[in-house]
């Protein structure tokens, strides 16, 4: 998850920990990082002279981040679909699924019999 407001983010990142354990979902890690992601812009304070006055702005990006385990594909479908219709504004979500699947048989190592 990523936002602007570090409250709004951890009381999503709540609501989202909350909603899995109320589906059976198994949490393995909640955490953020330490420091905002900070981007600079520097404009002119007037439009055709005095280049020496200018304006900084500056932007903060949050992140949260949020493990979840053992998930089926119907539980994983309703999961998204209700935290994404209940994420707030200035809050975006990127999700990422990682499937373990078996390996072929071919790369399998030979039973030492």
């Amino acid at each position: 998850m990523r936002g602007i407001d570090p409250a709004v983010l951890l009381s999503y990142s709540w609501f989202c920990v909350a909603a899995a354990s109320h589906l059976g979902i198994e949490v393995t890690k909640s955490w953020a990082l330490r420091k905002a992601e900070k981007e600079r812009h520097t404009l002119l304070r007037a439009v055709h002279i005095y280049k020496k006055h200018r304006v900084q702005y500056e932007i903060r990006t949050y992140f949260r981040f949020i493990h979840l385990q053992r998930l089926t594909e119907s539980t994983c479908d309703t999961y998204l679909e209700y935290i994404e219709r209940n994420l707030p504004e200035g809050c975006a979500l990127k999700v990422t699924k990682v499937e373990c699947q078996k390996m072929s048989e071919h790369l399998t190592p030979p039973n030492k019999d």
